[in-house]
């Protein structure tokens, strides 16, 4: 059974960092690409970062690009987003998600994890 468990969210102020974790398990991820996802309070999920699994090709969103970096340890099967210089705009539930190869489509998501930045 593939889990993806999100960690590492919490309350941090605007120009901090934080760093999240996404722990995946149940399969193998090779071709698989990984994004984050985001979900503010009455908003939308919205794309946020993505990273190919055999390659680490990544790809961002616009409002991220800069500040926010993916990445995935092989290793321990996880997938890290390093978020720098939050803006309260950041602020949402994350999500995990592992994206089917070829297609536009995430299959598996984790419960997210809560990030709140104040001002």
């Amino acid at each position: 059974q593939v889990q993806l468990v999100e960690s590492g969210g919490g309350l941090v102020q605007a120009g901090g960092s934080l760093r999240l974790s996404c722990a995946a398990s149940g399969r193998t991820f090779v071709g698989y690409a990984m994004g984050w996802f985001r979900q503010a309070p009455g908003k939308e999920r919205e794309f946020v970062a993505q990273i190919s699994w055999s390659s680490g090709y990544t790809y961002y969103a616009e409002s991220v690009k800069g500040r926010f970096t993916i990445s995935r340890d092989k290793s321990k099967n996880t997938v890290y987003l390093q978020m720098n210089s939050v803006k309260p705009e950041d602020t949402g539930v994350y999500y995990c998600a592992s994206r089917v190869p070829s297609t536009d489509r995430y299959d598996y998501w984790g419960r997210g994890t809560p990030v709140t930045v104040s001002s």
